[in-house]
């Protein structure tokens, strides 16, 4: 059952009444005398001149993999993103190379390590940003109409980037209600709940009639808290944990019990790194972690993404486009709910930080839908795929694999093991100084803290899946660690990592 949403006579123009699916039909039918029969000329015309898909990317900040339906949340309603993975393919390990939110969506722009791309904190890096050499941009280039709508967040500049043809931006972490925007080059003041608000301009650019391919990437504020990150990168809210659902689905989840792993609101054991005693802050432990309203809060801010989501597959849908349309739902990286007594802090190489949810939809694409693949994906991985999928050459220096292959078709794994880096930043005080390069395979982690001496972690994720237990002074592990140790060392050589 979808909610309750406002009605459509107290706000006519909003998509919290266009996310109904009633009326999104009855508006889409009527839509500004005619729009709707330009659109599907548009899209004759389109499938006519060029057979290379279309492509939306969904990018939700902070999601974790198991918030969602399709993750196996027990209670999270997410039909519509759960409805990418039932009719497509979703991946069960896919990671995030750092789990940061601006050299992550660097990496999944690029298709680059954040140690290649430069993009390697949360400070203002917008001249940098507007230098990235991106898929969309390359896309472009190669014929496509692209799109940007949400939140750049690689410094607070919301100016358009090269490569987008229709540039729809918040400034920095964007405001919960009534975000200002930069449109193509213009400030606009909008009125609503933001997820509502970028998606009333997702919307308006995929019912432009066109005549080949184009490409939206769609990168919400959700599920990120209400606060201002300033150049620096500090906070105004240094607790960053104000979550702010639309009003239509603030009573949602209110009488469930809210799932912890075995990992959570406990006093992590055997990590010097978090075991440091640092000025002004309490031990990590069952008061420092995430609480029952954080998660819920985060979860109802969710259900907006769903219903945005429902609306791109509706107006696609009564376009004709959807099944031309290779739709992706991913997540920048994930969030701790608690585990090792961590909550805001991300960052760390742990997996409840690293691992995201991803799924792709496209029929045309993948030869049986409904299947999910367990071989290792990465953040880097999207920019090789799409462009591949798009007909356009990729850079050589991309350090992604395409993913193509195992869209169509179940296979090998593409990758034994990877690295996992973030080079320290001043945002929370927690993790000052805990930089640190990681290499995971499907059987072990080995994470190497760059500045902490005698502080480095070693999990056999087969028997300890919830790295309780540091092996790295275990004497019985000593060959273990040697061969990690040794494999981090090749997997920075080859990734040409700058020492630090």
């Amino acid at each position: 059952m979808h909610p309750t949403f406002p009605s459509a006579s107290a706000r006519p123009d909003r998509v919290s009444d266009l996310l109904r699916p009633a009326s999104l039909v009855r508006a889409t039918a009527a839509l500004r005398a005619g729009c709707l029969a330009a659109v599907l000329l548009g899209a004759l015309a389109s499938h006519a001149a060029d057979s290379r898909p279309n492509m939306v990317v969904v990018l939700v900040d902070d999601l974790r993999w198991d918030d969602v339906g399709f993750g196996g949340h027990p209670f999270s309603r997410t039909p519509h993103l759960d409805r990418i993975a039932r009719e497509g393919v979703r991946f069960e390990n896919a990671f995030a190379t750092t789990p940061l939110c601006s050299p992550s969506r660097a990496t999944i722009l690029t298709g680059l390590y954040a140690h290649t791309h430069g993009i390697t904190d949360n400070t203002d890096r917008s001249p940098a940003s507007h230098q990235l050499v991106t898929f969309p941009l390359l896309l472009q280039k190669a014929g496509y109409d692209t799109a940007f709508v949400g939140k750049w967040h690689m410094g607070n500049d919301p100016s358009p980037r090269p490569g987008f043809n229709y540039w729809a931006c918040l400034k920095g972490q964007g405001t919960t209600m009534d975000a200002p925007l930069n449109v193509n080059g213009k400030l606009v003041q909008t009125s609503g709940y933001v997820t509502d608000m970028l998606t009333e301009r997702a919307l308006e650019f995929l019912r432009q009639p066109r005549t080949k391919p184009f490409i939206l990437y769609l990168s919400h504020k959700a599920l990120h808290p209400e606060t201002v990150q300033h150049a620096d990168g500090s906070l105004s809210d240094p607790k960053a944990s104000t979550f702010i659902p639309a009003k239509r689905h603030q009573g949602l989840y209110a009488d469930e019990d809210v799932p912890r792993r075995p990992n959570a609101l406990g006093r992590p054991e055997g990590k010097p790194a978090l075991a440091q005693s640092l000025p002004g802050l309490e031990p990590l432990g069952p008061d420092t972690g995430s609480s029952d309203k954080t998660i819920l809060d985060r979860l109802r801010m969710l259900a907006s993404v769903d219903d945005s989501t429902g609306a791109l597959l509706e107006a696609l849908e009564a376009s004709g486009e959807l099944d031309r349309t290779v739709f992706v739902v991913m997540s920048d990286h994930g969030y701790f709910y608690g585990e090792h007594g961590l909550s805001v802090e991300r960052r760390l190489a742990y997996e409840e930080a690293i691992r995201i949810p991803l799924a792709v939809r496209y029929p045309a694409g993948i030869k049986e839908v409904n299947s999910r693949r367990v071989q290792v994906v990465l953040t880097i991985d999207l920019a090789p795929t799409l462009l591949e999928l798009g007909g356009a050459p990729a850079p050589a220096n991309l350090q992604g694999k395409s993913l193509v292959n195992l869209l169509r078709q179940d296979g090998p794994e593409i990758r034994d093991s990877f690295l996992i880096e973030y080079y320290t930043d001043t945002v929370f005080p927690r993790v000052h100084n805990m930089g640190y390069q990681a290499v995971r395979t499907n059987d072990w982690k080995y994470i190497h803290y760059l500045h902490l001496p005698n502080a480095d972690e070693l999990y056999d994720l087969n028997r300890d899946p919830y790295e309780m237990r540091n092996l790295a002074a275990n004497p019985r592990a000593r060959e273990r660690l040697d061969a990690m140790k040794a494999e981090l060392a090749r997997l920075v050589r080859a990734t040409k990592a700058p020492p630090r």
